[in-house]
């Protein structure tokens, strides 16, 4: 016997849990923290731009070559690209959960090399850049100057220059990226009529400035080899690249023979500005610059948001006069404060336990034993959770939270055995601990093995789900086998030095206490024995319940992560089709200026012209990042998050010039944009982008009459009034233009025209050309713009180009190599997200026909291709909990008496989720595998019992199974009411995340209950009715042999 050994040698047991201890605290130091688990798929981005080009010409020019060289790189799921109208295309692939995001990187960019060449030359100069996106926002920094003394342009480069770089440096930081960076940029504002009036066109300055402007090699003196010995050999150096405006203004563009020369400033203005103005950020209504800190891969969340906060610190003290710094957003906040709640639920349940403990034992030596074994079993977890490669996240610390009660299970199994021979032998506390031992070494192994087979299986389950039960089920697997070894070693070794053989009466309460205790217990006799005359009642009772639990499984809606209060709220704002930038920022001032007055809020960062909802930008559209006060400041039920954005949105309702949506983040960072789902319509026929609106349009029609959708909507709108310039090619060749200039021309007038590059602050910035604002205001304007035919006399735009108003999209999305509409939506209140997604795929079906179809994104994607697999880990674990238990028994027909406590659990759980609300999703799930050990384990202690009974006193299957179920009651009650009650701190919390706790803690502890109060009843009839079978079949089997030998056959 292995405990022997240890009872014999206690120091020994306890040097084994002084080592497992110490390296669960070693671990625990090393071991990174997190919200999730990797679960969000590793994506890359692609980036180009063409500007001054629309956006179905980016799509089919830049984006569409792309795409066709990227699709079906290794590990990818699904590709999207987005093209608006201010010259950018992002193109992103996303790839499967734990594929190598450097690895996919390189593939990607292998592949865009080979599509460069199919690319429009000014793409290929603006150049393509490759880089993994982590989607995975840590931080949003921002600098602003508090008493405005500083512009914008000022504060983005100073960041760029000064901050950014050091905080890339910072060990955990993936990325650094600023939203709306301001870059430096040489603006060369022209002036058409000057030009004209001097007989230029903006290819002649285009050309002047990128001869005189660039980097030249001059050599040196007296570089070997020479024919006679030189002393010295001295460099040459010229002018290169110009620094200054001042030298750009002196741009020769034409000199005569007397020397007088025109120069830059004669027909155009020069100034240091900013390379893009399409985006606005602002703090709290001041302008500032921001920039998203992301994580990388596998770094601690905590201690990376720690160092950056600490850099800025130490960075600030170095900052000019008049820019300060502000960290408005910050997504630790959240991991911090929830995974501290864990652990104050960590330390209410441990308490609770001892509760429990003391009251059933009613002396403190005795409650020693288990409560020693907890901290030994939950700390070397974290061992085992380092060794395996996992992170401190939500999900192992409820794993975590769970195994208390499993844990504390294994000691009090021990003690309570060791405390009734004792009792009942009147034994020293050792010998009664070697005998006790003998008894219950076997159902211990089984336990372990049982709870291990049920976890196990689930970490190996694919995608999102698998890497969200694998963090839990294995933390908890792992913590069992080392209270099983604690269990075996220490437990049984204390038990045989701190017992005393106490036989005096106890106190007064526990006197009470026992006397009830033992009315309870022949109440249950009575029970039991009920059933076990009456077996026919108990089938039928049986049957009932499994339907009934069938019909809730129905009823009760399923999800993938519960809605949580996050500490902030996402605003949208959506203005009529090309309305101006001026026009956005008005509005989302307006906004914000009644947002901060809201008891609520602390801080509000806003990007005006930028769509959240392509991600891409609009001058149209706006999106802030509301920050709301700490948990503790806002606990009224109307100043949670979730309830926020219906008195949001009611802000943004009195303004006339657009709409304000507003809505909770998604529960799982860089899942989908807004908490609901996402999806595209993709156009397989080649059609126009107008027959693609709209498809849309009516399937938007047929889906809002569904009751379980909401909020539905696209990002697509194809009909955005725009300009279209017909050139007249004939005209063009007859008069000898040429057709390259008539764009040139166009480009370096109403959009910007990257000519070379300058250097400055030792970085390399863009020299744009573009015209005064008053010469591009109308298309009257071109009538301003000149190009040279072949005679070289100037020819008026005007001559060759006519301008006709057209409607168009302004944004220009592509899903997997089609032309595609992006959707957005949620489920209706009171319908789960997976009916939602079943009423679109019906409506799909219905409406779209062969030449479209409807593709998933984001956490829709991820749902359905987890569907089925919490189901799959179920079914999967009773069968290898039957097999353990038949190899256990050497019996095929015993473990059915254990599997049947099972359904007992479910039906406890689905019933306390369906009756508090709440859905069936991940928590839940992972719940629920935990009931099948435990209900198993309540049967296992039962029937173990029984079969010693049977082999040892030699009783009919009746009385064994009586004798068994009132010698068991007193552990299984008490290892329940243990484990129900440190799960009630989970179910009641409240706080950051608190709705994965209740889902998690509602679930187990009903089915808990359930197992407890109607599976005990009900198993030991199930033992006789299997063991009664059994018998008739060996006693048919050996009509010449005696009976008794046939309950070891069957």
């Amino acid at each position: 016997m292995i405990s022997r050994f240890f009872i014999e040698r206690p120091v020994f047991a306890m040097v084994i849990s002084i080592v497992i201890l110490l390296a669960g605290l070693v671990a625990m130091r090393a071991l990174p923290v997190a919200q999730y688990p990797e679960i969000v798929p590793p994506e890359v981005s692609v980036t180009a731009s063409y500007p001054g080009a629309s956006s179905q010409v980016i799509a089919e020019t830049v984006a569409a070559p792309l795409e066709q060289e990227i699709n079906g790189v290794e590990g990818m799921i699904y590709q999207l690209s987005n093209s608006d109208s201010s010259g950018a295309m992002q193109l992103t692939v996303y790839f499967e959960v734990g594929t190598d995001p450097d690895q996919a990187t390189i593939d990607v960019n292998n592949k865009v090399q080979a599509a460069l060449a199919k690319l429009p030359e000014e793409v290929r100069r603006q150049g393509v850049k490759v880089e993994k996106k982590s989607s995975d926002i840590l931080q949003v920094v921002t600098l602003f100057s508090p008493d405005n003394s500083r512009d914008p342009i000022f504060i983005s480069n100073y960041a760029l220059i000064n901050v950014i770089d050091d905080l890339k440096r910072i060990p955990g930081v993936g990325d650094v990226s600023q939203f709306g960076s301001k870059d430096y940029s040489m603006r060369i504002w022209l002036r058409p009529d000057k030009l004209a009036q001097y007989n230029l066109t903006p290819t002649d300055v285009v050309n002047a400035i990128r001869e005189q402007n660039s980097q030249f090699a001059a050599g040196s003196f007296g570089q070997q080899p020479m024919k006679e010995p030189q002393d010295f050999t001295y460099m040459a150096t010229a002018q290169g690249r110009f620094t200054d405006p001042k030298e750009f203004e002196s741009v020769i563009l034409r000199s005569d023979s007397t020397g007088a020369s025109l120069l830059l400033k004669d027909v155009a203005r020069v100034e240091l500005g900013a390379q893009d103005y399409s985006l606005v950020t602002s703090l709290n209504g001041q302008q500032n610059a921001a920039f998203g800190i992301y994580l990388q891969p596998g770094a601690n969340a905590l201690d990376t948001a720690q160092a950056v906060r600490d850099h800025m610190a130490v960075l600030a003290k170095r900052f000019p006069q008049g820019i300060a710094y502000k960290i408005p957003y910050d997504t630790t906040t959240f991991v911090k404060v929830s995974i501290e709640e864990v652990i104050h639920t960590f330390i209410e349940a441990l308490i609770l336990v001892m509760v429990v403990v003391f009251v059933f034992l009613q002396n403190l030596r005795a409650t020693l034993i288990p409560v020693l074994a907890i901290p030994v079993s939950l700390v070397g977890t974290f061992a085992g959770m380092y060794l395996l490669g996992f992170s401190i996240n939500l999900l192992s610390l409820f794993g975590m939270v769970l195994a208390i009660g499993i844990v504390v299970d294994d000691a009090i199994v021990v003690l309570e055995n060791v405390e009734r021979v004792m009792r009942t032998e009147k034994l020293s506390p050792k010998e009664a601990a070697i005998k006790a031992m003998e008894e219950v070494t076997g159902p211990i192994v089984a336990i372990v093995l049982v709870l291990c087979a049920v976890f196990i299986p689930v970490g190996f389950l694919g995608g999102l789900a698998g890497q969200m039960y694998q963090q839990f089920a294995i933390t908890i697997a792992v913590s069992v086998v080392i209270s099983g070894i604690v269990a075996l070693t220490l437990s049984p070794a204390l038990c045989a030095l701190i017992l005393k053989p106490e036989h005096k009466e106890p106190a007064a309460p526990f006197r009470w206490f026992n006397r009830a205790f033992e009315r309870i217990t022949n109440g249950y006799g009575a029970g039991v024995q009920f059933f076990l005359k009456r077996a026919i009642l108990g089938l039928v009772l049986f049957g009932g319940m499994v339907g009934l639990l069938i019909v809730l499984f129905g009823r009760v809606p399923g999800s993938l992560v519960p809605d949580e209060d996050q500490g902030y709220v996402l605003n949208a704002y959506f203005l009529p089709p090309a309305a101006s930038l001026s026009r956005t920022e008005k509005l989302t001032g307006d906004v914000t200026h009644e947002l901060m007055k809201h008891p609520a809020v602390a801080d509000v960062v806003t990007f005006a012209g930028f769509d959240i909802l392509t991600n891409g930008t609009r001058s149209n559209a706006g999106v802030s990042f509301v920050t709301l006060k700490d948990w503790k400041e806002r606990n009224t039920p109307e100043l949670d998050a979730r309830n926020l954005t219906h008195e949001f949105m009611k802000m943004g309702a009195g303004q006339e010039d657009g709409v304000v949506m507003s809505f909770n983040p998604p529960p799982i960072t860089g899942m989908s944009t807004t908490g609901g789902f996402e999806a595209y319509i993709q156009d397989r026929s080649g059609g126009t982008s107008e027959q693609l609106e709209e498809v849309t349009t009516k399937f938007l029609a047929a889906a809002a009459k569904r009751p379980e959708l909401a909020g539905l909507n696209t990002t697509f709108n194809a009909n955005v009034p725009q300009y279209y310039i017909d050139l007249d090619r004939t005209k063009a060749r007859s008069l000898g233009v040429a057709i390259d200039d008539v764009f040139t021309a166009m480009q370096s007038t109403f959009g910007s025209y990257y000519v070379n590059d300058f250097t400055l602050y030792g970085r390399t910035w863009q020299v744009s050309l573009e015209s005064e604002p008053e010469f591009r205001r109308k298309p009257d304007d071109l009538s301003q713009v000149f190009v040279r035919s072949s005679t070289g006399d100037l020819v008026p735009l005007t001559t060759l180009v006519s301008v006709k108003r057209i409607l168009g999209p302004d944004s220009y999305a592509r899903f997997n190599v089609f032309p595609a509409a992006k959707l957005l939506g949620g489920p209706a209140p009171g319908y789960s997200s997976g009916q939602a997604l079943a009423a679109m795929q019906e409506v799909a079906d219905q409406v779209l026909g062969e030449d479209y179809s409807l593709a998933w994104i984001g956490s829709a994607y991820q749902e359905l291709a987890t569907q089925g697999s919490g189901s799959t880990a179920f079914i999967f674990g009773l069968i290898l909990v039957f097999l353990i238990l038949a190899a256990q028994y050497e019996r095929w027909t015993l473990p059915l008496a254990v599997v049947t406590a099972v359904p007992f659990a479910v039906f406890g759980a689905i019933l306390a989720i369906w009756l508090r609300g709440l859905d069936n999703d991940v928590y839940f799930q992972v719940g629920l595998v935990t009931l099948i050990g435990l209900a198993a384990k309540n049967a296992i202690l039962i029937i173990e019992f029984a079969v010693l009974c049977r082999e040892e006193q030699g009783m009919g299957p009746v009385e064994a199974a009586l004798e068994a179920a009132k010698l068991r009651f007193r552990p299984i009650v008490m290892t329940s009411l243990a484990f129900i009650l440190g799960c009630v701190p989970l179910a009641i919390s409240t706080g950051a995340g608190s709705a994965s706790r209740h889902s998690i803690g509602t679930g187990v502890i009903g089915g808990m209950l359930a197992a407890t109060l109607l599976a005990t009843f009900l198993i030991p009839m199930f033992y006789m009715l299997v063991e009664s079978a059994a018998d008739k079949l060996s006693a048919r089997k050996n009509k010449d042999k005696p009976v008794e030998g046939g309950a070891h056959e069957a």
